[in-house]
């Protein structure tokens, strides 16, 4: 092809560019005007931020403005990925693998569970056809508890819950994803059910997935130990989170479980090794802003996606999809709750009644039915139904889960933290604003009465800031071990910090696991949830 043809089609292009950049950061804007809303307008903050995005979604639904067609491709190729890769760089493993065996349990026997649940109650209740009872089943086993995990970090719900929460959905995305795709091929009568065939190409789905994501994070990890450029190792991250999905699937793996594996790599070992504590805050930072980009657009767009007709139609059949997914959520977590309890991992009744009603449908779901072919006659009904299903968890249970954290007595007191912490903050910094002080002091480098004057201003508030800290210990004795987590916390990063240095200087070989982790006493790891 000629040079002067390419030019041709490139500039044919141009006007699709133009028009997808122009609904993009339509999409955009009012995405960021209703999330900057939620923080300005004080009765909306107990709100989650994509709830509200959902809701204003919904509205422009009834008013028939729609944004773009939401694709599969687009939530599963786009969207998911850097989701999946932010919530597991962030998730620490010693909390992950203390909590190992019942997130496992949800993670693959709650989508099992479901959907079988799904399908017989579907089709007993329902009278729906094969097809719709085992897709729909499969598209609702992924749980998105991105509203309430959020609400639990606003409010410092107990962090193991936060734990149990995202690393169910973490695996069970992947679970989901690889069930659709087996029974999909029952749907559309390509292939027979057998129990071991089916088995056996789960574990080669799962282990292509791990494989994938494990050699992508750690030779990443230790690419990232020759070099300290923080920009550089922050898109290789960004690189990382799409090639490693997209290298998965190719290679006929999960690319969720890739991603999955990748992420709590290079957030547990790598940024360890291989970034200086400085870059690791940049790369944190950044990850932040793409999960809240991402979540924000995508919330957007679910809501502006539906189609109310088609809920109208299917009206009954929701009503019972969503009385059995309750039912089954609740056999799920209650039933796998008493086997992890047996083994050791207690999980308490309150905490197990907050993980069923936060068992919340989203991204996935959704991204799971509109991939749905149109061979299927009911293709129409199926989406339908996950939509209806998906818009119930998302409001009724995620506005809902606020007062059950009142009611169950498991709302944190975040907002007393913080404020223990500004001022701890503050008491320190002036600290060091007082040495610096009397540093000039001593060396008569600027005028004499000017430094008096402002030690003594420094020492005044450190003294008002100090009284303060001992009233807020006294009437909050809980502050004691809040101050206790933070310090071990600190203590375990300087610890990290030294070996990854000595790494990099070469002069240690090998990644040393840190003893501190066991000989501190972290005084909320003996609290079950």
């Amino acid at each position: 092809m000629s040079f002067s043809l390419v030019l041709m089609e490139t500039t044919m292009d141009t006007p699709a560019i133009e028009a997808g950049l122009r609904q993009f950061l339509l999409v955009l804007s009012v995405a960021l005007g209703v999330a900057t809303l939620s923080r300005a307008i004080s009765w909306l903050r107990s709100i989650p931020y994509t709830l509200l995005l959902l809701l204003v979604g919904l509205g422009l639904a009834v008013l028939d403005v729609r944004f773009i067609n939401l694709s599969p491709e687009l939530i599963l190729f786009i969207f998911l990925p850097p989701l999946l890769f932010e919530a597991a760089w962030n998730i620490q493993w010693a909390n992950l693998r203390r909590d190992l065996l019942p997130i496992g349990l949800y993670a693959v026997g709650g989508v099992v569970i479901c959907v079988g649940g799904l399908f017989w109650g579907l089709r007993e209740f329902a009278g729906v056809s094969l097809a719709t009872a085992l897709l729909v089943g499969a598209s609702l086993a992924a749980t998105d508890p991105v509203s309430v995990v959020a609400l639990f970090r606003d409010f410092g719900v107990d962090r193991r819950l936060t734990t149990l929460m995202e690393g169910e959905s973490l695996f069970n995305d992947g679970v989901a994803v690889v069930a659709f795709n087996l029974l999909l091929g029952l749907a559309l009568g390509s292939d027979q059910f057998e129990i071991s065939v089916t088995v056996i190409r789960f574990v080669v789905f799962v282990a292509i997935g791990v494989s994938v994501g494990g050699l992508i994070g750690f030779g990443l990890s230790f690419l990232t130990q020759r070099f300290d450029l923080p920009l550089v190792e922050q898109s290789l991250t960004l690189v990382a989170a799409y090639g490693t999905y997209l290298i998965a699937e190719q290679l006929q793996g999960s690319g969720v479980i890739a991603v999955v594996t990748t992420g709590l790599i290079l957030g547990n070992f790598g940024s360890r090794i291989g970034m200086n504590p400085r870059t690791r805050l940049v790369v944190s930072e950044f990850w932040d802003f793409v999960a809240f980009l991402v979540n924000s657009i995508v919330f957007l767009l679910i809501g502006d996606q539906v189609v109310f007709a088609g809920l109208g139609e299917n009206l009954p059949t929701i009503l019972i999809a969503i009385s059995v997914i309750i039912g089954v959520r609740a056999i799920s977590i209650f039933g796998l709750g008493l086997i992890s309890n047996r083994f050791g991992a207690d999980i308490s009744g309150r905490g197990q009644v907050v993980l069923w009603w936060g068992g919340l449908r989203g991204s996935v779901a959704v991204a799971l039915a509109l991939s749905v072919p149109a061979a299927i006659p009911e293709r129409e009904d199926i989406i339908a139904i996950v939509f209806g299903v998906m818009l119930f968890t998302l409001l009724v249970q995620g506005l809902t889960t606020k007062p059950l954290l009142t009611a169950l007595g498991l709302l944190g007191d975040q907002p007393l933290r913080q404020h223990y912490a500004q001022q701890v903050a503050r008491r320190i910094a002036l600290n060091r604003v007082l040495v610096r002080l009397q540093q000039v002091l001593r060396s008569q480098e600027l005028d004499l009465d000017f430094c008096q004057t402002q030690i003594v201003l420094v020492k005044e508030k450190i003294e008002q800031i100090q009284a303060e800290i001992n009233v807020l210990q006294r009437q909050h004795p809980d502050l004691q071990s809040f101050a206790l987590q933070e310090f071990k916390a600190e203590l375990l990063a300087i610890e990290a910090n030294t070996y990854a240095e000595l790494m990099r200087a070469g002069q240690l070989k090998d990644d040393l696991s840190l003893i501190l982790q066991s000989v501190l006493v972290d005084p909320e790891e003996s609290t079950a949830v």
